[in-house]
């Protein structure tokens, strides 16, 4: 039996990655089951990008190895890009592609019905129906993490990996993903999030782990990472990472992850 018929949908074993010398992630062991919001958040540099770039196949794990969906990442990692939505931290549209056509290639390649009407439908639920015949290049920040977003969602995929998604957006559209990413979540979905903005963490997630220069430092609920009922989450991230990052650094939602 496979590790998606036990409702596992992410197993990772042992799992680390080197660059040379440098080890940006040490080995780690994460299970994600069917249904649950897991969250991985810590300072800028603490190994989250290279560590869903890792679960998705986008980088070779210099040990361990991934298990998506019952999926062997190492062995099959196009199936797995087919089957999940993913939103990579700080990568854009295609610049030659207006924002319709990207999402049109991006339903087109799924096999999807109804391109026409689900393109439509994303632009107008992310309020840049306008922008459609807009090349990528020429939107804002914002709106290129828009059409992304719109990329990752179009088929409703019941996996998704989301990498620092709320950064480029406004306060209005952070609220509406944050509420559609927890209607996904109840029509039976699962989320692995990436993030160092900790109000998200604590408003969406029901498992965490905090990562810091490539370690996990712990993981559990929030609940689990108090040591007492009146410990916020930013005081379990300042206890854990030390003085490594400042409580704004951590809040504020600045600065992306830098490169990995």
């Amino acid at each position: 039996m496979g590790d998606e018929d036990d409702g596992l949908l992410v197993e990772a074993r042992d799992l680390g990655k080197a660059f040379g010398d440098f080890v940006a992630l040490h080995p780690l062991n994460v299970k994600v089951a069917s249904g649950e919001f897991f969250g991985v958040f810590g300072p800028n540099g603490a190994g989250k990008s290279t560590f869903i770039k890792l679960l998705t196949g986008q980088l070779q794990p210099t040990v361990g190895g991934v298990r998506v969906l019952g999926i062997d990442v190492g062995k099959n990692a196009r199936k797995v890009k087919a089957n999940v939505g993913i939103v990579p931290e700080s990568e854009s549209p295609p610049s030659y592609l207006t924002a319709a056509e990207f999402l049109e290639f991006v339903a087109r390649l799924r096999g999807l019905d109804d391109v026409d009407g689900k393109v439509r439908y994303w632009l107008d639920w992310f309020g840049i129906n306008d922008k459609r015949d807009s090349m990528c290049k020429d939107l804002s920040k914002g709106q290129r993490q828009k059409v992304m977003l719109a990329g990752a969602f179009i088929h409703k995929p019941k996996l998704l990996f989301l990498d620092e998604p709320f950064v480029n957006l406004d306060p209005i559209y952070q609220r509406k993903c944050r509420e559609l990413l927890m209607e996904m979540i109840a029509d039976g979905g699962t989320i692995f999030l990436c993030t160092h903005i900790l109000e998200v963490a604590e408003r969406l997630c029901t498992r965490v782990a905090v990562l810091d220069q490539g370690h996990v430092l712990a993981s559990g609920t929030i609940e689990e990472l108090k040591e007492s009922p009146d410990e916020t989450l930013e005081d379990v991230f300042i206890r854990l990472v030390g003085g490594s990052v400042s409580p704004v650094e951590a809040a504020d939602g600045g600065l992306p992850d830098e490169e990995e």
